[in-house]
């Protein structure tokens, strides 16, 4: 009788162990409303006239940068980019700090398919903050969200651009303004 029970034990261990190591090997997905995708992209704040090729920002810049750190206080940010220039830096960096993030940096005359594509490999929940230029941020905005963006005036600081990422990966876009306006 004794030698009866053995082979059932052996069975019932071994698929214990099967089921043990299958449930090991599944990882279970998110909910979909932990899945959000969000760039948050905007033009430098204001700059001054210190120097002609890498400026700072001016002071207004400067409050401007922080009303956007404001403005994202509560988001999930997990990365900040802004391109070579101190202007872009100094605009990421209130946020950058209040997240706890450093300020990545991407190269502003590489391609902006290219960056946007990375990006979207890079990133699947969060927001991400990219700072950049008059004459870049359109394109960026066009090749994240794959749709067309109006051109942006050299006097034109105030613009933020949001692209959300459902669960089905489908993009929508909002174009807003934030700070004061013409400073």
């Amino acid at each position: 009788m004794n030698l009866c029970i053995f082979p059932l034990l052996f069975r019932a261990a071994l698929l214990l162990m099967l089921l043990s190591a299958a449930g090991c090997a599944s990882t279970p997905r998110p909910p979909a409303n932990d899945t959000a995708l969000t760039f948050a992209v905007v033009r430098h704040g204001e700059k001054s006239s210190d120097d002609a090729e890498d400026p700072n920002l001016s002071p207004d810049g400067r409050v401007r940068a922080a009303e956007l750190a404001r403005l994202l206080a509560d988001a999930p940010v997990v990365a900040v980019y802004a391109t070579e220039y101190r202007r872009t830096q100094q605009t990421a960096e209130p946020t950058a700090a209040a997240h706890g993030l450093a300020v990545l940096r991407y190269f502003s005359k590489g391609p902006a398919d290219e960056a946007a594509a990375q990006w979207r490999q890079r990133y699947t929940v969060g927001t991400v903050l990219i700072v950049g230029h008059s004459n870049t941020v359109p394109e960026l905005v066009a090749a994240l969200c794959g749709c067309e963006v109006p051109a942006m005036d050299e006097s034109e600081y105030d613009r933020l651009s949001t692209i959300r990422f459902d669960a089905t990966s489908k993009p929508a876009l909002e174009i807003r303004r934030y700070g004061a306006a013409g400073r």
